[in-house]
This record gives structure tokens, C-alpha cells and sequence, in this order.
């Protein structure tokens, strides 16, 4: 017989992560900068693909569609094998504690559910440049979708920590997040999309609802 768990550990409040104050300020982000950022560069790829290469209105929207898809993948492997991690010396622990463990740990701080801009448009520029050594030109629609689905990855696990849980079917991605912070750290890597849980054999042992503590 299953059991909802109902009452969640309070896990509110910050934490510091760098005695630099520069280096603290840099870590933390609003959640509207990384949006605005990458949306604009992901248009200004579309914008740059048709004008410059003359790429048509159904090749820009493959391309688009397969960066998507592609970047859920990076997002559960990146969530499953790096955030993940299992350190073995100080400074793997300390890597992993700055990288992931400190959102595990105040997964309330709005300001650490986003990595920080600069990071991100240094991650951004390596990828940018292994697409475009594997694909030529094409990578300006391909880049654009999968820099839109990083902007949809931040915008469902920017809601799911601070909004409530809706009552329709998007409910299913705020539980399938809760019960990875709360239950079974070890499953549930996807966050915008349960599917890649489902092909790797990482979904929840148990489906019933559960919830944080301001849900």
C-alpha cells in the first residue's frame, strides 16, 4: 500500500559559496537575465541562418526541433553523470557541493536556479563551436533550438521550486522533480521532461503525488 508523504524538510533560506564577494555576486542570478540572454541569441542564430545561408522555413525548423530534443539529452546526462557525481577526493566534493549539492540543499534560493550568465555563455560558446565542427552552417538552427530548450529547462525548474503546483497536466513534471529532491535522489534526473528517465531506466520506483514543503 503506498503512502503520500505530505510533510517535506525545510530547506529554505542561502548559503555562501565564495569567500570573494565578486565571486558570491557572480554565482547567483536572477532568472530573467539567462531567459532574455539566450532568447535573443537563440533569434538572432534563426535570424543569421535564413538571411546569410538562405536556410528555408522547414530546414530552420528540423534543425530547431532536433537542438531541442538533443539538449533534453545533455540536460539528463549532464543532471545524471555531473551534477551526480559521487566525489572521491576534497575537491571533486567540493565541485559537486558548488555545482548541484548547494540547490539540493536550499533548493528554495531563487537565485541559484540558473547557472550564472557568464558560465553559461562560456558553456554555450563550447558547444556552439563542437556543433559547428561537426555540422558547418547548419549549427545556427540547431543551436537555436537547443539554447530555447535550456530557456524551457530554466523556466520549468525555475516554477516547480517557486510556484505552486498546477492543477492540470504540467502537474506531473512539479512531482516527478519533488521526488527526486525528496525521495529518490538517484532517479528522476529529467527535469524538463520525464522521458529520458523513462528510456534509461530512472523513473521512481513509486508514482504517487508528493510535494515540497510550499507546495
Amino acid at each position: 500500500m503506498s503512502t503520500k508523504v505530505n510533510k517535506r524538510p525545510k530547506h529554505k533560506g542561502t548559503t555562501s559559496l565564495f569567500k570573494n564577494p565578486v565571486l558570491e555576486k557572480l554565482s547567483r542570478t536572477h532568472i530573467s537575465v539567462p531567459l532574455i540572454l539566450f532568447t535573443i541569441i537563440s533569434a538572432g542564430c534563426i535570424y543569421y541562418g535564413i538571411t546569410e545561408h538562405k536556410f528555408t522555413t522547414l530546414t530552420m525548423c528540423l534543425l530547431f526541433f532536433s537542438g531541442v530534443v538533443v539538449f533534453t539529452f545533455i540536460e539528463y546526462i549532464v543532471h545524471r553523470y555531473v551534477y551526480h557525481i559521487k566525489p572521491k577526493t576534497p575537491k571533486m566534493k567540493k565541485f559537486s557541493y558548488t555545482a548541484h549539492g548547494v540547490h539540493h540543499e536550499y533548493p528554495k534560493d531563487k537565485t541559484r536556479l540558473a547557472m550564472p550568465p557568464l558560465l553559461a555563455i562560456m558553456v554555450a560558446t563550447v558547444f556552439f563551436l563542437f556543433y559547428k565542427a561537426l555540422m558547418g552552417n547548419y549549427v545556427y538552427g540547431f543551436l537555436a533550438g537547443f539554447l530555447m530548450g535550456y530557456t524551457g529547462y530554466l523556466c520549468v525548474h525555475f516554477s516547480v521550486h517557486a510556484f505552486k503546483v498546477p492543477n492540470n497536466f504540467l502537474k506531473i513534471l512539479w512531482h516527478h522533480h519533488a521526488i527526486h529532491h525528496y525521495r529518490e535522489p538517484n532517479k528522476a534526473f529529467g527535469v524538463s521532461s520525464p522521458f529520458w528517465d523513462v528510456v534509461f531506466n530512472t523513473m521512481p520506483t513509486k508514482l504517487e503525488e508528493i510535494t515540497d514543503d510550499n507546495h
